[in-house]
């Protein structure tokens, strides 16, 4: 939600640089870059705390300072101030044809070539060209306007090569430029970071310092996904973390993430993880009748499904209204109810037959083969072979003539189908993970 006194002054800021003149005379022609790009910043930190009627704000200012720079006089460089605009510009969203073209006017050397072309490569989607020479460039001008943002932006190119060079970069960017826009990116790539290397510690005490200072942020539904799959994708979570960390939220978004993370660990087949989390969703949800209780129990029964319980999750999951569940969770109980039912199937008696190719019953055993121990524990004593048949014949065959072609046919239809309900079940799964 917006805060009041960011809305009033969003209000004024829009006016004044939509007027024909502001403060201290400059007509809006005139304004210099570097104050036209402390209002961007101003707008853009404002959307990343939580305002996001200035997201409108946003979009009209980057537009503003592109034709402000492009009709701006070469003399205007010479305040390192507007160079350092222009370069925050270009990665705060701006234009990059812009960087371009003033680069290609720029005969008195007021931008800094190393910067601008280890940019270039960047905005042109090369970046890994030059990850040296951004990493060294990031570190050097660390101390400077555009270090933040250098900063963040060599962790974006670092991260497909070198994970912890790239959260060094984050760290740098965020202790940087506090309560920023910049913050809350370097913190929100960082988790992800920590998501793909396993880092769980780390993850979480990221995730505890963007849950306290960016909740209100537009990109949480992102970190939120994050989070939960930081927590699925590790077998040794705390639930003590998880509480603390969840416990910066209010109510409704705590009981969101605890949903989230009890239909993620279900789908995984993390149980214990499920009901946790799907109990502590319930005892948010209000209403013992509440629909969100409902699905709570819902996620909870479903982990059960790979249990001894399943018995009771099949009834509890099928018993679940259809109404009460998002297409996708319909999907998903298909998918559980299949599992259930193959996994409660009574076995084919056929299938349990086997062919045998065992010795006939009229076989000599010596005694030299076979021996065993008398129940009192004495010493073994030999067993004699038995006679053979008085007829001469063998032994009553195991199994009746065609017995043995039966079951091998009943066992490969039994593959056949079982093979089918799985092929089915990871088709269903299939589209629920996407």
């Amino acid at each position: 939600m917006a805060r009041p006194q960011h809305r009033h002054l969003l209000l004024a800021l829009g006016l004044a640089i939509a007027s024909p003149a502001v403060a201290a005379g400059e007509d809006q022609a005139n304004l210099s870059p570097y104050k036209m790009l402390r209002s961007l910043q101003f707008v853009q930190d404002s959307v990343a705390l939580g305002d996001h009627s200035a997201a409108e704000m946003q979009r009209f200012m980057l537009g503003t300072i592109d034709q402000r720079l492009r009709s701006a006089d070469a003399s205007v460089f010479d305040d390192d101030r507007n160079v350092d605009a222009a370069l925050v510009y270009a990665m705060s969203g701006g234009n990059p044809a812009t960087l371009e073209y003033l680069i290609a006017r720029d005969v008195n050397g007021y931008f800094d070539t190393r910067v601008t072309d280890v940019l270039r490569k960047y905005l042109s989607g090369k970046g890994l060209l030059v990850a040296k020479t951004l990493v060294e460039t990031a570190n050097e001008y660390r101390d400077k306007k555009i270090g933040p943002y250098l900063a963040l932006v060599g962790g974006n190119v670092m991260v497909a090569r070198s994970p912890d060079e790239a959260l060094k970069l984050y760290d740098q960017a965020r202790l940087s430029a506090p309560g920023t826009i910049v913050e809350e990116a370097a913190l929100r790539r960082s988790v992800a970071i920590c998501v793909e290397a396993g880092l769980l510690d780390k993850g979480l005490a990221y995730s505890q310092r963007y849950v306290r200072r960016f909740l209100h942020s537009p990109y949480a539904s992102q970190f939120a996904d994050l989070f939960v799959k930081l927590i699925v994708d590790h077998d040794h979570v705390k639930t003590e973390d998880i509480v603390g960390i969840l416990s910066f939220m209010d109510e409704s978004r705590r009981r969101e993430v605890y949903l989230r993370i009890a239909r993620a660990a279900g789908i995984a087949g993390k149980a214990e993880v499920a009901r946790t989390a799907a109990a502590y969703a319930q005892s948010l949800a209000g209403e013992p009748n509440n629909a969100l209780g409902a699905l709570a129990d819902f996620y909870g029964n479903m982990a059960l499904v790979s249990t001894p319980d399943v018995g009771t999750a099949a009834k509890s999951i099928s018993s679940v209204a259809d109404s009460e569940l998002s297409p996708r969770d319909r999907a998903l109980r298909a998918a559980a109810k299949s599992i259930a039912e193959q996994v409660l199937q009574p076995p084919d008696p056929a299938s349990l037959t086997q062919a045998s190719d065992s010795k006939p019953a009229n076989e000599e055993i010596t005694s030299e083969q076979a021996a065993v121990s008398t129940a009192d524990g004495n010493q073994p004593v030999e067993v004699a072979a038995p006679s053979k048949p008085a007829d001469g014949g063998a032994a009553p065959a195991l199994m009746p003539d065609g017995a043995g072609q039966d079951a091998e046919a009943s066992f490969k239809s039994f593959v056949t189908t079982s093979r089918s309900k799985l092929d089915e079940i990871d088709g269903l799964l299939s589209q629920e993970s996407n």
